[in-house]
């Protein structure tokens, strides 16, 4: 059976999980060609290059937002350079980790599926996009004390959050995976600011949902899971402990946009049978 081990070592973000599947061999012409479908290409372009973090030589995927970068084309640059590159945040908050935040659009849950199905994007891989989405609308509506349909999103349904979530979608079907595990997921520690004033990490939205998720201890001071990581694998995994007993096919690492003094910021994906 195909399986994609998720390993969240460092946590996980929208982002850092696009690049740990682009560099474990997914098709990067099929992404484009994809997220086309959306719509959206005026108001963005996506940027990935190789960087080295630590030591270890990972992808870094960024959304550039057309209003505030001018990105020509999608480029993969070589390796052993080092990311100083800010990109955005996901749901509700300012991301200690990985994101800095650009767009403040907000979209409601009914007009993401909305335009997720006019996409065309196949039968699978609408289904894992949007129910991704609904783990999320279903999170912040527990929270907030509203039916899913009325939650409006702010950053994650800014365009640089539905190219993650979409994108990591079509990636997934594009590398054929049959059941998806994951290793226990640090959250980090310390405080953040979202809308709401300050809160202790992990952000409410990412605590939400993680229920039934097993969590590890970490003393980084900063996010290390954003709600848009946390919903990826509260919708798509059967299962969460160590390496499955398998034969390894290929392995990404996905960079994170933080470095931090004792190991690299970087999600791993293996892929096997």
């Amino acid at each position: 059976m195909r399986t994609l081990y998720i390993d969240c070592f460092s946590g996980i973000s929208g982002d850092m999980l696009l690049g740990a599947l682009i560099d474990c061999g997914a098709d990067i012409e099929k992404l484009k060609m994809q997220l086309a479908k959306l719509g959206l290409s005026h108001e963005f372009k996506l940027h990935i290059k190789k960087v080295n973090k630590k030591g270890i030589v990972a992808t870094k995927c960024n959304v550039l937002l057309s209003q505030s970068e001018a990105v020509k084309e999608t480029v993969l640059q070589p390796a052993n350079h080092v990311n100083s590159d800010t990109t955005h945040e996901h749901i509700h908050h300012q991301l200690e980790h990985h994101h800095t935040h650009h767009s403040h659009e907000h979209r409601s849950y009914s007009s993401i599926v909305k335009l997720i199905k006019e996409a065309e994007l196949g039968a699978d891989i609408e289904e894992t996009a949007i129910s991704i989405f609904r783990k999320i609308g279903e999170a912040e509506a527990r929270i907030h004390g509203v039916p899913v349909e009325d939650v409006h999103f702010h950053e994650v349904g800014a365009v640089d959050s539905i190219v993650d979530i979409v994108g990591i979608s079509i990636l997934l079907h594009d590398i054929n995976v049959e059941r998806i595990y994951s290793s226990s997921v640090p959250v980090g520690s310390g405080k953040i600011h979202i809308d709401h004033g300050i809160y202790p990490v992990p952000a409410p939205a990412t605590l939400e949902l993680l229920v039934g998720i097993p969590i590890t201890e970490s003393n980084v001071k900063g996010e290390l899971t954003t709600p848009t990581g946390a919903g990826v694998l509260a919708a798509v995994c059967n299962h969460f402990g160590p390496i499955p007993s398998m034969t390894i096919k290929s392995v990404g690492y996905g960079a994170g946009t933080k470095d931090f003094p004792n190991h690299p910021n970087v999600l791993r994906v293996i892929l096997g049978e």
